[in-house]
């Protein structure tokens, strides 16, 4: 089971502050990150990828992103 960060309805740089500090107490495994615009989507993208998880869309809700990332 993943682990869940609700970014939505924040903004940038919060959502990737989020999602880093989550990729950091897990360092590996599943993080599910939701997301509500497309600036937040490419940031915690970028930041995932950085930090070398590997990332996938989930699916889309609405406005919503959900962002899989694995380590």
């Amino acid at each position: 089971m993943s682990d869940i960060v609700d970014a939505r309805g924040l903004s940038c740089p919060q959502p990737v502050l989020l999602a880093l500090s989550k990729m950091k107490e897990k360092t590996s495994g599943e993080i599910e990150v939701v997301v509500d615009n497309e600036v937040s989507r490419e940031n915690v993208s970028r930041a995932a990828r950085s930090q070398g998880w590997e990332v996938r869309e989930g699916g889309r809700e609405g406005d919503d992103t959900h962002l899989i990332l694995t380590h």
